[in-house]
């Protein structure tokens, strides 16, 4: 068992790490200026490929720097210097841009293979903690990623400088998002397995219950044809329309409750006496994100789906959403 003490110690420590990397992250807003957009602008420009290199656990972060511009509209990859110095230079040509990050800007790696960099004419963008460094001193733009202080105790293992120079990447990958006009769509594109594509894509039509899956009565029948009408089609509701077949109610399982309440005579009752007319509704080719907003903000659990003409074409039930994995 741990000590109540260490514990406590624990939790006060880890606070304060958390505390130092949002102080870091913060420091950074107020440093953003005119080199921020003149990188901003070099990476629109080029023509090539962005090159994102570290070593240590400034290489860690520019992995994840150079994986969040990929998935963001920014080609971009990511190089290790010490196998640059040993082949990989090659995939560095003239219409690219280097990103090179280094706390101390001093990292020898990198500074091994700077000159070459720059020799094949790409540009150099360098995120460092100090703007005299060997490193800023050879870019052509310098991110300033400086912090107080690490977040270790002994202010030596790299934590909120680490913080410091993701955020500044982000930032950085977002912005030129931003700038591109990058869509959800596009963002699906280049996340084709999983929920984070999944859920851009999938449009109301793709999961709504449509034909004879979709219960609907017409406004003149019965309660007792109403509920097995919404047994029949499972999902909790049932769209009501008139003579025209046009939409003018919608009973749900909550409507039904409460007509227990009030009606006596549930076998006399008729569809129209318990419906609630004007229901939600949502148009086949919205995004089925836009149904869950709908449904989520007016707290109901179905809606019915139109055509441009105002036509029932099918019904959506939460339980379709979770089915589909949006929610």
């Amino acid at each position: 068992m741990i000590p109540k003490r260490a514990t406590a110690s624990a939790l006060e420590l880890a606070r304060r790490v958390l505390a130092i990397e949002a102080d870091a992250v913060r420091a950074l807003i107020d440093r953003l200026d005119e080199r921020f957009l003149a990188a901003v602008t070099l990476i629109l420009a080029c023509e090539g490929r962005v090159i994102v290199s570290g070593i240590g656990k400034s290489g860690h972060i520019a992995r994840k720097i150079a994986s969040t511009l990929s998935s963001t509209g920014t080609a971009a990859y990511f190089v290790h210097p010490a196998e640059a110095s040993h082949g990989d230079l090659g995939m560095i040509q003239r219409d690219d841009i280097f990103i090179g990050i280094s706390y101390s800007g001093e990292s020898d790696e990198l500074l091994q293979i700077v000159p070459l960099v720059k020799r094949r004419g790409a540009k150099l963008i360098v995120i460092a903690g100090s703007a005299t460094s060997s490193l800023a001193r050879e870019a052509n733009v310098f991110l300033d990623a400086a912090v107080d202080q690490e977040a270790c105790p002994l202010n030596l293992a790299p934590t909120a400088s680490t913080t410091a120079a993701l955020a500044l990447g982000d930032a950085l990958a977002v912005a030129l998002l931003d700038a591109r006009g990058f869509s959800a769509d596009d963002f699906a594109r280049s996340h084709p397995g999983g929920a984070l594509g999944r859920r851009p894509l999938t449009h109301v039509a793709d999961v709504m219950r449509s034909g004879a899956d979709m219960p609907k009565v017409a406004d003149s029948a019965t309660l007792k044809e109403a509920v097995l009408e919404m047994s029949r089609g499972s999902i909790g509701m049932t769209a009501v329309l008139d003579a025209a077949g046009r939409i003018c109610g919608i009973v749900t399982d909550g409507d039904l409750r409460r007509a227990l309440e009030r009606i006596t005579d549930f076998a006399a009752a008729r569809v129209a006496d318990v419906m609630s007319p004007g229901p939600r509704t949502i148009r086949p080719e919205a995004l089925a994100v836009e149904a869950v907003e709908i449904m989520e903000s007016h707290k109901v659990n179905q809606l019915l789906v139109v055509d441009a003409r105002g036509e029932l074409v099918g019904a959506l039930n939460i339980h379709d959403l979770f089915r589909a994995k949006i929610l």
